[in-house]
């Protein structure tokens, strides 16, 4: 075992956990949603700054859009979350259910991906296969058993398909970070977590994975 497969494997159970108690305690939730949102947002802001270095007029005006657009995405899905947790404590499971498939989807691509290699599934992100993207489908799958009957009353056909597009969307949400970071040369939006990167590095696929799953499995409900 490697030292940062260690550090990877000591920050994710400190996530999990993190996780465990935003999910139980309402003040845990809604400091620790605006704190990783603010943190992730100044990474984006570090990432932009180092791909568009203009100093014109036109080089000025595409950083101010691109970070304005992210701060106003990401603030007004942190309003969401909390607008659901305080006013629709009964849709919060549709809000778990999308973070739980990206956290599977994230592992179950490492994890496949690592271990049959394979074709490049795309030039933008190097270390993303065929064989891992398939493995993050595989993973993803594994929740249904726990919420279809318990916590979801979709057909099960429906949820499978549902799952995926969540899945779908959060490996090309990670893509699209990826991209971003590959542009700026960096390797990892910042270092605060030890083996994962950024926060931004950790959520780029539940950010766009929250609204679709939800709209989703909420229409279909």
């Amino acid at each position: 075992m490697t030292l940062e497969f260690k550090k990877r494997l000591t920050t994710s159970f400190f996530l999990i956990l993190l996780l465990i108690l935003m999910i139980n305690y309402s003040f845990i939730l809604i400091i620790s949603v605006i704190i990783i949102a603010i943190i992730s947002w100044v990474e984006f802001y570090a990432l932009i700054s180092k791909i568009i270095i203009f100093d014109n007029f036109k080089g000025k005006l595409l950083r101010f859009l691109y970070k304005t657009s992210f701060l106003i995405y990401i603030l007004s899905l942190v309003f969401f979350i909390l607008f659901i947790h305080s006013n629709k404590p009964e849709l919060e499971i549709l809000i778990i259910y999308s973070i739980l498939v990206s956290i599977l989807s994230d592992i179950g691509g490492l994890i496949i991906g690592k271990k049959f290699k394979g074709k490049k599934l795309t030039k933008i992100s190097p270390n993303k296969t065929i064989s891992g993207a398939l493995g993050s489908f595989i993973f993803s799958l594994f929740l249904i058993p726990f919420f279809v009957q318990n916590y979801l009353n979709h057909n099960l056909v429906l949820l499978i398909l549902i799952t995926i597009i969540i899945s779908i969307t959060s490996q090309v949400g990670d893509i699209c970070i990826s991209f971003l970071k590959r542009k700026a040369k960096v390797k990892d939006t910042s270092d605060l977590l030890p083996g994962h990167g950024g926060f931004l590095d950790r959520i780029d696929g539940i950010i766009f994975s929250i609204p679709i799953g939800f709209m989703l499995l909420n229409y279909f409900n």
